[in-house]
C-alpha cells in the first residue's frame, strides 16, 4: 500500500464513522417520534399480522399393503394437522393420526395427467397456507413414477418448506410379492418403462434386459408386438400382476406372444405391473405371497366391533380377506345395583377370590372402579383368577398378576379343575366374586359350589344380538360366497344364525373351543378346524393349518388350487 492509498483509506474510515453517527442519531430521533406517536396510531389503526406458511411432508405409503408404511411415515402422521389423501385407499393410514385431524381428498382432479398434477399441487399449497403441519400421502414412493416431485416444486415456488419420506415403490414391491426377483446372477439390468408417456422408442431396449412395464393395459398388445420387433423373442416370459401387495393380488403368467390372450382368459381387471424377462421363470419356486394358506379367502368374522382387530390382523397375515360383521353388542346390565353392591363388598373385604372369565368382565369391573374413583389397590389381599391367557393379559394391563390361570384347558371347566377347595383353616373367607355375562353357563358356579365356595354370580355386562347385516352380506353367507366363518364363542354362532341365517354347506367352519364346537354342531354345522387353545390367534392358526392341508392335497392330486367358495358341494354331512 502506498502513502497516498493509506491517506485515502483513512479518510474513507473517518467519513464512514461520521455517516454511522449521523444515521444512528436519525434513528434515535425516529424511534422517539414513533414511541410518542404509537399510542395515537394504535388507537386509529391495526397492524396486520401475516400468517406463517405451513410445512408439507410428502409420505410414500407403498403400493397397497398398509404394513409397508415406514416407521418414519407413521411418526409424521401422528403429528399432522392436515392430511391430503388420494382417495379411500388411504383411509387405513389415518388411524395413525391424532383425533380431529383435517382430512382433504385430493383425488377429485380430472383431465390430463398434467392437469391433475397441477390441480393437486395447488391443493397442497393451499392447505399449507391454512395448516401448520401438512402430510401429503402418495401411493408408492413420492419421487418414483409419482406426482410428488411436481407438487414439491410447487411448494418450493410458493415459499413453503417440505420434507420427503420415501415409500416402497410398486416397481420393486409388486414383482417381489409375485415371487419374481428383478435381479439375479446373470440378470443385472433392469429397465422401467412408463407407457403412460406417448411415443416411447422401444427399439433402444435390449432383449437381455429385465423390463418392468407400468400403465400398459391399454397398449399391451402394441407394446408386446413392438418388443418382438425390437429383437425380443416371442417366447420371452411375461408376468402381469394386478392388485399387487394386497390380498386381492392376482398374477397371470404367459409370454410376449400370449400374455394379452392370457389376461383376457383370466378375466383380470385393473392396471397391472408387468415384468418381462427370464426372471419370471423364478416365480414357480419363489412365490410366497399368493401361496399363503388362506390367500384370497373371503372370511366372515362375526364378532363384537371392538374385538375384531387382532383376529382380522392374524387372518390377513395368512393372506385372507376378512370381513367383520357385528353379531353381538356388549352393554351394561339392566340393573347396575348388583354390580354396585359387589364392588362395595370387594372394598369392604367380603371376598377371598375374584374370578374373571372374559376380557369384557375385566373391562366392566374396571369401568366401575373408575366410576367410584378406585384403582388396582382395591384388590389388595384378594386372590385373582383368570379363565385364560387373554383375560390374564387384560388383568395384567391393570398392573395385576393373576394368582390362578388354568394349566390345562382354558375354559370354565379348566378353571374348576385347578381351583383349590375351600379350607376353613387356610381361607378366612369362603366367598367368590364372579362378574360375567348375562348368558354365561353355570359350569363355574356349580364347580366352585362343589368345592365348598359361596359364589356371588353378578351380571357385569349383557350381550345383545346386533342388527342384521346388509342384504348382500346375508345373501353371501347363505349362498357360499364366503370361504370360511370363524366363531369365537357360542353366542356368535347363535347370533349369526339368528340375524343372517346358516352358512352355506361349502363354507369352512372354524371355532375357538369345545363349547363353541358343540353349539355349532347343534345348529347343524360341521366344524372343520378348532383352536388348540381359546385365543383368536390360535383360531386363525388352526384355520390356516386347515387351508394349508387342503392346498397340499390339491397340489398332490394335480388339481388346480381353488378356494372353498369356488367348489360347491351339494350337502354338508355332520362328521
Amino acid at each position: 500500500m502506498t502513502p497516498a492509498q493509506g491517506t485515502t483509506t483513512a479518510a474513507h474510515k473517518t467519513a464512514h464513522k461520521t455517516s454511522r453517527k449521523t444515521t444512528r442519531a436519525k434513528a434515535d430521533v425516529s424511534a422517539k417520534t414513533a414511541a410518542t406517536a404509537a399510542p395515537q396510531k394504535a388507537a386509529t389503526s391495526t397492524v396486520k399480522q401475516t400468517r406463517p406458511l405451513g410445512h408439507v411432508t410428502f409420505v410414500g405409503v407403498g403400493p397397497g399393503d398398509p404394513a409397508l408404511l415406514t416407521l418414519a411415515g407413521r411418526d409424521v402422521l401422528a403429528n399432522a394437522d392436515a392430511v391430503v389423501v388420494e382417495g379411500p385407499e388411504h383411509d387405513a393410514f389415518l388411524t395413525y393420526c391424532r383425533p380431529g385431524v383435517e382430512v382433504i381428498d385430493g383425488s377429485g382432479a380430472e383431465g390430463s395427467r398434467a392437469l391433475r398434477i397441477a390441480a393437486r399441487a395447488r391443493l397442497v399449497v393451499k392447505t399449507a397456507k391454512t395448516a401448520a403441519n401438512v402430510v401429503r400421502l402418495l401411493t408408492g414412493d413420492p419421487f418414483t413414477f409419482s406426482s410428488g416431485a411436481e407438487e414439491a416444486a410447487a411448494c418450493k415456488k410458493a415459499g413453503i418448506g417440505f420434507n420427503v419420506v420415501p415409500g416402497v415403490s410398486e416397481v420393486s414391491a409388486v414383482p417381489t410379492y409375485a415371487g419374481i426377483p428383478l435381479t439375479m446372477k446373470g440378470d443385472r439390468e433392469v429397465t422401467v418403462v412408463d407407457l403412460a408417456e406417448n411415443k416411447l422408442d422401444l427399439t433402444r431396449l435390449q432383449p437381455k434386459q429385465t423390463l418392468v412395464l407400468l400403465n400398459a393395459s391399454e397398449t399391451l398388445k402394441e407394446t408386446a408386438a413392438a418388443l418382438v420387433e425390437a429383437g425380443f423373442d416371442a417366447s420371452t416370459p411375461v408376468a402381469a400382476t394386478v392388485g399387487g401387495t394386497t390380498t386381492a393380488q392376482t398374477s397371470v403368467v404367459g409370454t410376449l406372444e400370449t400374455i394379452v390372450t392370457d389376461l383376457r382368459a383370466a378375466k383380470v381387471t385393473g392396471e397391472p405391473v408387468i415384468v418381462v424377462g427370464s426372471v419370471v421363470e423364478q416365480r414357480e419356486a419363489l412365490s410366497w405371497f399368493e401361496t399363503k394358506p388362506l390367500f384370497g379367502w373371503r372370511i366372515l368374522v362375526p364378532r363384537t366391533k371392538d374385538q375384531a382387530g387382532p383376529l382380522m390382523d392374524r387372518l390377513r397375515r395368512y393372506g385372507a380377506m376378512p370381513e367383520e360383521v357385528p353379531t353381538i353388542s356388549v352393554e351394561p346390565p339392566r340393573n347396575p345395583q348388583q354390580m354396585d353392591k359387589a364392588i362395595r363388598g370387594l372394598v369392604e373385604g367380603r371376598y377371598e377370590w375374584v374370578a374373571f372369565t372374559s376380557v369384557n368382565a375385566v373391562k366392566a369391573v374396571r369401568e366401575k372402579f373408575d366410576e367410584y374413583g378406585l384403582d388396582a389397590r382395591a384388590f389388595s389381599g384378594l386372590k385373582i383368577a383368570a379363565v385364560g391367557d387373554k383375560t390374564a393379559e387384560a388383568i395384567g394391563a391393570w398392573g395385576i398378576r393373576p394368582d390362578l390361570v388354568p394349566s390345562g384347558e382354558q375354559s370354565a371347566a379348566g378353571l374348576v379343575e385347578d381351583w383349590p377347595p375351600f379350607d376353613e383353616v387356610l381361607d378366612p373367607i369362603n366367598r367368590v366374586f364372579l362378574p360375567r355375562a348375562d348368558i354365561a353357563t353355570e359350569t363355574l358356579v356349580a364347580g366352585l359350589t362343589d368345592l365348598g365356595w359361596e359364589v356371588d354370580d353378578v351380571t357385569a355386562y349383557r350381550t345383545v344380538r346386533a342388527a342384521p347385516p346388509p342384504a348382500p352380506t346375508r345373501e353371501a353367507i347363505k349362498s357360499g360366497k364366503f370361504d370360511a366363518v370363524v366363531f369365537t364363542s357360542s353366542s356368535t354362532v347363535r347370533n349369526l344364525v339368528g340375524i343372517a341365517g346358516k352358512p352355506h354347506a361349502s363354507t369352512v367352519i372354524a371355532v375357538i373351543g369345545p363349547a363353541t364346537l358343540k353349539t355349532a354342531e347343534e345348529h347343524g354345522l360341521r366344524v372343520d378346524a378348532m383352536a388348540e387353545s381359546p385365543s383368536v390367534e390360535e383360531l386363525a392358526d388352526a384355520l390356516a393349518r386347515f387351508g394349508a392341508d387342503r392346498r397340499d392335497t390339491m397340489v398332490e392330486a394335480g388339481e388346480p388350487v381353488t378356494r372353498p367358495s369356488e367348489r360347491r358341494s351339494g350337502s354338508r354331512r355332520k362328521s
